[in-house]
């Protein structure tokens, strides 16, 4: 099937399930992992359009770009990266995903002293927040400093790490306030172990066999969310960079050499900084427009410059992300 009559599929017409795919196994490994914990509790898994753990339902959704390799290489041409397709990123999310739903089923952040360590669960969820890095009163778990980002996701990231099979959280989290909420998540745990759960519901919430929304309109709306209005005031970092109408014309232009960089510097950044890949790509490409625009030529050493780029574009990333860091839910 072609990209284009793919993109005009509505999501309820594309008959996924997580059996078979490889979300099977990597669903099968954090069960293996609850188990090895000592806890009763599984949540039950269906496919939805992203990542999504409802309130209320001890449940989670798995998105449907990792339950068919057609569809994964979608994503990745259109949005420029898939969330959750290495392996370790996606157990990193699923025992996030778990805490969620942990949380649903036992309802436990109605808990006083887990509202006296995490905050009001009932807090609304914001379109973006301010994340503190340097901060130790929040595990470090998923990029983006997550569990600065809510109450919800300050727990499920506590307990994440703690899910981690092998990880010395006691060690890594030796000194900072946020081995207060580590320890109670592992008294917590032990406590409900065996414990039935009070909230049993296999409901599935906004399944894909429910969503008339076409692939392409879905894309659509997901790299619009994506997209943010970056500052103009790189201008002068370009400069710094490139040269502007040098003698030498036979080096090659700013904009060309950045058009062949543009994937490699996209990836890097998105990954160290937690923004999602489109939205660095989104400031790039204004970055290779002006370029263009100021006639700016290779400086250094293609090396040299490459180096100072990545500098330049994680600077600038980090600055929109700190100011108001977007909030892709998971």
């Amino acid at each position: 099937m072609s990209q284009e009559r793919l993109l005009d599929l509505r999501l309820c017409d594309l008959d996924l399930h997580i059996e078979g795919s490889i979300m099977e196994e990597r669903t099968e490994r954090l069960d293996e992992e609850l188990a090895a914990k000592g806890l009763r509790f599984r949540p039950h898994y269906w496919v939805g359009a992203e990542w999504f753990t409802p309130d209320g339902v001890p449940g989670v959704a798995i998105p449907f770009a990792l339950v068919h390799p057609r569809l994964t290489r979608l994503e990745a041409e259109v949005m420029l990266d898939v969330e959750g397709y290495a392996t370790p990123e996606c157990m990193k999310i699923l025992r996030h995903e778990a805490g969620h739903a942990i949380d649903n089923a036992y309802r436990l952040h109605r808990r006083k002293r887990w509202r006296e360590l995490f905050g009001s669960y009932t807090d609304p969820y914001p379109d973006s927040y301010r994340p503190r890095p340097n901060s130790r009163r929040f595990v470090q778990h998923l990029t983006g400093w997550y569990a600065q980002a809510h109450p919800a996701e300050d727990f499920a990231e506590t307990f994440a790490v703690w899910m981690t099979p092998g990880y010395p959280w006691r060690k890594r989290y030796a000194d900072w306030p946020a081995l207060e909420k580590l320890e109670y998540v592992d008294e917590l745990m032990k406590e409900i172990a065996d414990q039935v759960p009070p909230v049993r519901s296999r409901r599935h919430v906004e399944p894909l066999s429910e969503l008339k929304i076409k692939l392409r309109d879905h894309y659509a709306q997901k790299r619009e969310a994506y997209s943010i209005e970056w500052p103009a005031y790189y201008d002068r970092d370009l400069r710094r960079i490139f040269k502007e109408n040098p003698p030498n014309q036979q080096r090659m232009s700013a904009a060309a050499f950045l058009r062949t960089w543009r994937a490699e510097l996209s990836r890097t950044v998105g990954e160290n900084s937690g923004v999602p890949v489109y939205t660095v790509d989104h400031l790039l490409k204004t970055m290779i427009e002006r370029s263009r625009d100021l006639k700016l030529r290779l400086r250094d050493s293609p090396r040299r410059t490459r180096e100072n780029m990545l500098l330049m574009l994680m600077m600038h990333t980090m600055h929109v992300a700190h100011a108001g860091y977007p909030r892709i839910a998971v």
